[in-house]
């Protein structure tokens, strides 16, 4: 394979200009986050009959407990908080072609959580609760091009994806592409970028959110004929079918104070190993956003996380190998998760029988066999600091392609076409399928 290996250091050709645009607007667009303890957040209350932490307008998402049992799982049952918000947010990129060529419209979005603060996010990236006005802030800019973009413009994709399994509760986002004819206007913060732009952006640690790599995953791709794969589309969802049917994967409510494992003082509630994450609190401060001022409870992370492909080509067509993974936050159970995803740090704290299976190919691997190596941020506006290492290593065609129980080698067109389904792709996958797309250079169909 021709690609070179993207050193962690180095940013790719051709970003410079772009990477003074994001600095530049530093000072003008910002969130400062101040970490204050839980019982000091200003609007936000414990429940202690239910045992959970709520915003008093009864609206944007709430802090609870879950009992978690997964039979034959290495780590059977666990207890831990959970972000539950019960609606659906907005993820939304506009797309304008400029002589012939596709733009994405994307915005310099600051999140409390945000490693480096400014990351380059989706046109319109709200919740619920912001979009309708809860917040009593100024309205979301562009936000009428989604709501009302089936009867005014051409919608290319619009799809219902799941959020982090393992931090949120059945949490599902619209992820949506909508192209316009008309012109739109750039507002202060927001660029008109091509997809080759943002591919070589991707490249650059904690700089494109999220929430944009989620949206540009689900990009319909060039039309093939004759793909070869290992799997048919109906067997793998016939497998994930089963899987699910037969998994006995149970999630019920557990209020905070009852949560094994876990305290809470002064600060906020963490695990008393000291590994996994902390629920705490901050103040806010910002700058750019449709309100300068909030409080809130968020999770922070223990460590850096982990999500990796494995990469093989079956008669020339690149195939990565996916794994059903269980996930308290799971709307159906289980989703398609990377190779390996995981937070090596936390297995300090626990048996050597839950050590992924590939975890050490991944961090082993032969330097010139890694295709990509970046580390990017997790969602900012829940998450504070959570950071994952991205990292894709291709295997020679020749050696041998493991296939574990619960694994599959898949195609990035069974992938894509399971992504147009909703329910089955989980976010770490996505976010790899983007960085995946920023090496092989595909063409996108937007016609």
């Amino acid at each position: 394979m021709s690609v070179d290996v993207h050193t962690r250091a180095a940013h790719p050709a051709g970003t410079a200009e772009l990477l003074r645009w994001v600095d530049d607007a530093r000072g003008r667009i910002y969130t400062r986050a101040e970490r204050v303890p839980l019982d000091a957040l200003a609007d936000w209350d414990t429940d202690a009959s239910a045992g959970t932490i709520r915003h008093r307008s009864g609206r944007f998402f709430s802090v609870e407990g879950v009992d978690v049992s997964i039979p034959g799982h290495a780590i059977s049952h666990w207890q831990q908080p959970i972000i539950h918000q019960p609606e659906i947010g907005m993820l939304g990129i506009l797309v304008k072609r400029f002589n012939g060529v596709p733009h994405c419209l994307m915005q310099l979005k600051p999140e409390p959580g945000n490693w480096g603060g400014l990351q380059i996010s989706p046109t319109v990236q709200a919740t619920r609760s912001n979009y309708t006005g809860v917040h009593r802030g100024a309205p979301v800019p562009y936000l009428d091009h989604f709501r009302d973009g089936a009867a005014r413009h051409r919608v290319i994709t619009d799809v219902q994806q799941s959020e982090h399994g393992s931090w949120f509760l059945r949490k599902r986002n619209r992820n949506m592409i909508v192209e316009v004819t008309e012109d739109v206007e750039a507002l202060p913060g927001f660029r008109w970028l091509t997809f080759d732009e943002l591919r070589k952006l991707l490249c650059v640690d904690d700089l494109v959110n999220m929430d944009t790599r989620s949206v540009l995953s689900c990009l319909p791709r060039a039309a093939t004929t004759g793909e070869a794969s290992l799997h048919s589309i109906g067997g793998v969802l016939d497998w994930i079918t089963r899987f699910r049917a037969r998994s006995g994967t149970r999630v019920e409510r557990q209020p905070l104070h009852r949560l094994a494992g876990w305290r809470r003082d002064a600060d906020g509630i963490s695990h008393e190993s000291g590994k996994f994450f902390d629920v705490i609190g901050v103040r806010v401060e910002a700058a750019g956003r449709e309100v300068g001022h909030w409080s809130q409870p968020m999770i922070a992370p223990r460590g850096t996380g982990l999500v990796a492909f494995l990469m093989t080509r079956v008669d020339g067509v690149p195939h990565v190998l996916t794994q059903l993974r269980v996930e308290p936050g799971c709307a159906d159970t289980a989703e398609l998760a990377p190779t390996v995803q995981c937070t090596p740090d936390n297995y300090e704290a626990l048996p050597a029988a839950a050590r992924p299976a590939f975890l050490d190919v991944v961090l082993h691997a032969d330097p010139r066999s890694v295709r990509f190596d970046t580390t990017l941020s997790d969602e900012g506006g829940r998450f504070h600091h959570s950071r994952s290492r991205h990292l894709i290593v291709e295997l020679d065609e020749r050696a041998e392609r493991p296939e574990h129980p619960g694994y599959r080698w898949l195609t990035a067109r069974q992938l894509h076409e399971l992504l147009g389904r909703g329910g089955y792709v989980n976010m770490q996958t996505r976010s790899l399928l983007a960085c995946l797309r920023s090496l092989t250079h595909p063409v996108e169909s937007t016609t």
